[in-house]
């Protein structure tokens, strides 16, 4: 199988947390039915928290870095220039920012692997990768595990040119082995799952324990349940800020919300997993701003419009659209000084006064309170709207609708019906 080219770091979320001492949250809750616990990479039932905690300001740069990272990645997926879903040579990923206990093999071996709604691959780190985490899957201990050859039809899903031997030495690559084996999803078995079985990873390629794709491509989770799950979803996301830091993932149609309001799902030829939507203007506050209709535009023919993203922690705006939300919201906010900090341009040291911002998309509107579009320091001396322009060097004219203004909502993706659902649900 060809390596990948991927790029991951893990988003420094600390400054959010507050936890209260002598408070432990319930770390081995079991998932019920076909629903799946969803941890916050750095919630204490993670192991992933970086053992020293960064200052607010370290944080907040760091993840807007990963962000940029993030966002060049997405670029190449619907600009075209990253031309198979899980195994080109110049392909980017960034670590998403939420993970989902899993089980592989038989008998079971426990997983906790990143989820990602603009991925199709699954990654699971197998024993002897160099580069990967001491946790790994055991492919010898299980009486299941089947390895796929170049010749397999999977292998000709994922890859337009095989490699066998794959034996490359470039940054940033993951190289595996396509396998098939049981994977468990809350109670849920699904016999000759196939993924890659990661033999190497460099340069922090990829998750510590692997990744589950949700896209749509021909090896997502979507694609490999349809019988199953019927190609429906959906997840909650919590919030950075709660003590339990646990959201849910739901899957198939069973228990999904009755009450919500959908919009169509489009779909981009070229880039057919990731999930585009129609946006169509933003409120801030009761006020609709003028933001050029070319400025959310759906193109397939150059990747631009509007995404929902998993992996992407702050909203991402085209300079048109941005510009004129970020000025009417420093409008709002009269005389007020103005600070910045990295990437984001408007920073109070007062109160904000703006109580909503809505995004009216066809069919429906999503208004976010202020935790879905401010981030504060740990002692509440700054506060920041955390979205922000598309980085310079990213010319894909798409905006990226992120999972901070996604928390604590139910976000459900109705393939079959081709249309996304958003309710105001507190995951935690």
């Amino acid at each position: 199988m060809k390596p990948s080219h991927l790029h991951s770091s893990i988003l420094p979320l600390l400054f959010f947390l507050t936890l209260a001492h002598g408070l432990s949250p319930k770390c081995n809750t079991p998932d019920k039915g076909s629903t799946l616990q969803v941890l916050h990479v750095f919630s204490p039932c993670s192991p992933f928290r970086p053992p020293t905690p960064l200052s607010w300001e370290e944080s907040v740069l760091q993840m807007q870095s990963d962000d940029k990272t993030r966002l060049l990645y997405l670029s190449t997926l619907v600009a075209g220039k990253s031309v198979v879903p899980i195994a080109s040579g110049r392909q980017i990923i960034q670590s998403p920012t939420y993970i989902v206990r899993a089980t592989v093999g038989t008998p079971p071996q426990t997983m906790l692997m990143a989820v990602d709604t603009s991925n199709d691959a699954a990654w699971v780190p197998c024993t002897g990768c160099v580069g990967c985490s001491s946790a790994v899957f055991n492919p010898a201990k299980s009486t299941s595990f089947k390895p796929l050859g170049c010749q397999d039809a999977q292998c000709k899903q994922v890859i337009d040119i095989v490699y066998c031997p794959h034996i490359l030495n470039l940054p940033h690559t993951v190289i595996a082995s396509l396998a098939q084996d049981t994977l468990k999803l809350a109670t849920d078995p699904v016999p000759s799952y196939t993924f890659g079985c990661v033999q190497k990873t460099t340069g922090n390629s990829m998750p510590p324990q692997g990744l589950l794709g949700l896209g749509r491509g021909p090896l997502s989770l979507l694609s490999q349940t349809q019988s199953l799950y019927q190609s429906t979803f959906s997840y909650c996301l919590p919030s950075f800020k709660s003590l339990n830091f646990s959201g849910s993932l739901k899957l198939g149609t069973k228990g999904q919300p009755l009450r919500i309001k959908y919009t169509p799902l489009l779909k981009n030829p070229r880039r057919s997993s990731l999930y585009y939507v129609n946006l169509l203007a933003i409120k801030v506050g009761r006020r609709i701003v003028n933001i050029p209709a070319s400025a959310f535009a759906f193109n397939p023919a150059t990747g631009a419009g509007t995404i929902i993203d998993s992996g992407t922690v702050f909203t991402r705006l085209v300079q048109p659209a941005y510009i004129v939300v970020r000025d009417e919201f420093r409008r709002r906010m009269g005389r007020a000084t103005v600070s910045s900090l990295g990437g984001f341009d408007t920073c109070y040291t007062v109160p904000v006064t703006i109580p909503t911002i809505t995004f009216m998309f066809a069919g429906m509107n999503v208004t976010l309170p202020q935790d879905n579009f401010l981030i504060h320091s740990t002692a509440g001396s700054t506060t920041c709207l955390a979205m922000a322009a598309a980085p310079d060097n990213v010319n894909s004219g798409l905006n990226v609708i992120a999972n901070l203004q996604q928390q604590n909502h139910r976000v459900l993706f109705d393939v079959p019906n081709s249309r996304l659902g958003v309710a105001r649900e507190l995951c935690t």
